[in-house]
């Protein structure tokens, strides 16, 4: 797949981080259909970026270059050495002088949007309370069960896999454990046919709707130290071990209120700057439609 059209250097580097961001790939895999839809991402994010420039508010935005020069490492170190970065940048149509001006530009962008919101006033105590008690459904915090798990799995091709020899091998594990369960992780460690075995079958700290649904009915059901009986799921046979419960719980509200601050600042932050480039992009299309008309 080409992408030749897009041929300055501003519109690979726009394409390269849109790739890797939207698409989670370099710009020369994308599919015909996803490089268009970068083509117009591209072509919006410049629209709004050279407003933002062309805004009085820029005027008297600096950007230093060491903060250039910083963002410019940051990258640099993603790299294993100099040359695999020159590499990078030669795949992609771009040098480095070009991408110092690109980031120096984003971080232009960035800084001026920064300035907008300078005036804002803070999230107070009272604003974090009123969000916190009008959504308290959003601070609870579900339950939590540890748990170990031993898997055999089913596989017709291998004669102690079948069906009925891996439910008899489970059975005659969990036989062993009913008596000292406290000796699970070391028959996970033997037996199990998963890769936890390793850490003795551990599953770690599990909340509904983790584990296959005939495996998560039943574990959250249990009592700490009880262990389950043979349970299937689509890839074999069972049994689970319950190590510790932390019941669901409403997080209180001094415990997320550094957290909820910060996060309400930002949304608040986000909406005022959206606001003004809203307004900034409709007095640049009436300046313009003016000037046509």
């Amino acid at each position: 797949m080409s992408f030749e059209r897009l041929a300055d250097g501003d519109s690979r580097y726009y394409l390269l981080k849109i790739a890797h961001e939207q698409f989670g790939c370099a710009p020369g895999e994308l599919s015909e259909e996803q490089l268009q839809q970068a083509e117009r991402i591209i072509g919006r994010q410049r629209h709004i970026e050279d407003a933002v420039l062309r805004s009085p508010d820029a005027a008297g935005v600096v950007i230093p270059p060491s903060q250039v020069e910083e963002a410019w490492t940051h990258i640099a170190n993603r790299y294993e050495s100099p040359e695999a970065l020159q590499q990078g940048l030669d795949a992609q149509g771009l040098d480095a002088v070009g991408m110092r001006a690109m980031l120096a530009r984003e971080l232009k962008v960035q800084a001026v949007l920064d300035c907008v919101c300078a005036g804002l006033p803070e999230i107070s105590d009272t604003d974090v309370s009123l969000y916190y008690f009008n959504h308290a459904e959003q601070f609870k915090v579900p339950a939590r069960h540890k748990a170990r798990h031993i898997l055999i799995t089913i596989n017709g091709d291998f004669p102690e896999n079948t069906r009925e020899a891996a439910r008899t091998r489970i059975e005659a594990i969990l036989k062993r454990l009913r008596g000292k369960p406290e000796r699970f992780a070391e028959q996970a460690m033997k037996h199990s046919e998963c890769p936890t075995a390793m850490q003795g079958g551990l599953l770690g700290e599990v909340v509904p709707g983790t584990l296959y649904p005939e495996l998560d009915a039943c574990l959250f059901q249990m009592a700490q130290g009880e262990l389950s009986p043979v349970l299937e799921s689509p890839i074999g046979f069972h049994v689970l071990y319950c190590e510790s419960v932390s019941p669901a719980r409403q997080l209180t509200l001094e415990e997320i209120l550094p957290r909820l601050r910060d996060r309400l600042q930002l949304r608040q932050r986000k909406a005022y700057q959206r606001k003004w480039l809203e307004s900034l992009l409709q007095q640049n299309a009436t300046l313009e439609n003016l000037a046509h008309g």
